[in-house]
């Protein structure tokens, strides 16, 4: 007869082998014809959330965000890098992390005046005290100060405008998160 510590130590291997609800529920709505790239244990590749926001551990520095950028879908990737490296380029000395699947950047690695995350049919762009920058970003927030800018495929975007946005929210108390 096993003794409690097996059982217990059996159970909770159970348990960690089973799926996460999110990750569970997400996957259970997919069509039966998607690609092994939605399903890592078909394949190699990314789990990607409802609406195709990659899933990517958290974690802090430019290597989480990388792999965050890797997994982004299709059109989204070539945009995220490019995103990534005009971020860096206008704030040299940016911190990078990767929180609730979201990369985010800030000034100090505990506030953060930037975050993106993948939608089905865009990129959104957060500035989370955007309602500051001049001028503010287009769209509006049910939370008071964030703004956003959303990226569709094939958008042709002003860089210079979007360079500045960066630049001003760089250079005002971030969000803690």
């Amino acid at each position: 007869m096993p003794d409690k510590t097996s059982v217990k130590a059996a159970k909770v291997a159970e348990k960690a082998a089973k799926p996460r609800k999110s990750v569970a529920k997400s996957s259970a709505r997919k069509p039966a014809n998607a690609t092994s790239k939605e399903h890592p244990a078909a394949g190699a590749g990314p789990t990607l959330l409802s609406g195709g926001n990659p899933q990517i551990a958290k974690g802090y520095g430019d290597a989480p965000v990388q792999a965050y950028i890797a997994a982004m879908p299709g059109w989204k990737s070539d945009v995220g890098r490019g995103l990534d490296a005009l971020i860096t380029r206008t704030v040299p000395d940016v911190q990078k992390a990767v929180k609730w699947n979201s990369p985010l950047y800030g000034m100090d690695g505990q506030t953060w005046f930037l975050g993106i995350h993948c939608f089905t049919k865009y990129i959104k762009l957060a500035f989370f005290r955007g309602a500051s920058l001049n001028p503010p970003p287009p769209v509006a927030s049910k939370m008071e100060h964030a703004r956003y800018f959303h990226i569709h495929e094939n958008d042709q975007f002003d860089e210079a405008q979007l360079a500045a946005w960066i630049k001003q929210a760089s250079e005002i108390p971030g969000e803690r998160m």
